[in-house]
């Protein structure tokens, strides 16, 4: 009887692969959505990177380290080429309308008082060197998922935008969940690997591995500017 394949081989032939959409990517059907690149979890000077700070916690390095040295550049590259090429470009925002956090889902209360994440605080506002532009969409959530709670399937779908670029934070949470919420409404969605960040190498990477499987595709920043024929 011949060994069971190890880890890496049966994930090189898995079956999943066979059934897997395959959709020509096309610029006038593409969005490129940022998720929750605010000051309250996504800068290291934010709430989140000032409370693990004064807590002498080690927990929040790989995080903001991943964030400022592949999320924002590469976050910046893409800005950059869809603005050139005068293509759509969709913020996804977190946080309470209220700042009391009532608005909010019991779960998500707690983290929002703490991290003084409401709309109209400094926290809940976008990294200025990723801030959008007049006329850019941004659309706000309350919940982990951005079709839970906000506008964006509704918005897509009018501007005929089906095939969606996620990045942001967290890979493993809202990136995630709104890329899977997405997927289940039959857009075509790829996670830009180099582009999403979140607090532990192994959240990050089993979340791409299984999002490969059937929900969606995982690219570089260059393969998509490559795809899409944008100047990187």
């Amino acid at each position: 009887m011949s060994a069971p394949p190890s880890p890496a081989d049966s994930t090189a032939t898995d079956y999943i692969g066979a059934y897997a959409a395959r959709i020509a990517p096309d610029p006038a059907q593409a969005a490129l959505v940022l998720i929750d690149m605010q000051y309250a979890t996504g800068a290291r000077s934010g709430a989140l990177g000032r409370k693990l700070a004064a807590q002498r916690s080690t927990v929040g390095d790989y995080r903001f380290d991943r964030i400022e040295r592949f999320v924002v550049p590469n976050a910046q590259r893409l800005l950059a080429a869809f603005r050139a090429a005068r293509q759509c470009v969709t913020y996804v925002t977190i946080g309470a309308q209220l700042p009391d956090a009532s608005d909010a889902p019991a779960h998500m209360r707690a983290m929002f008082i703490d991290l003084d994440n409401h709309v109209g605080s400094r926290e809940h506002e976008i990294l200025d060197e990723l801030a959008p532009r007049p006329g850019e969409l941004v659309l706000n959530k309350t919940t982990i998922g951005a079709f839970a709670s906000s506008g964006i399937d509704s918005a897509l779908r009018a501007l005929g935008r089906r095939q969606l670029y996620l990045l942001g934070v967290s890979t493993n949470m809202c990136v995630e969940t709104t890329a899977r919420e997405a997927a289940d409404r039959g857009y075509a969605v790829t996670l830009i690997e180099d582009a999403c960040g979140t607090t532990h190498a192994d959240l990050h990477e089993s979340t791409l591995k299984n999002f490969r499987r059937l929900f969606g595709r995982v690219c570089s920043t260059a393969e998509v500017l490559d795809e899409l024929g944008f100047a990187r």
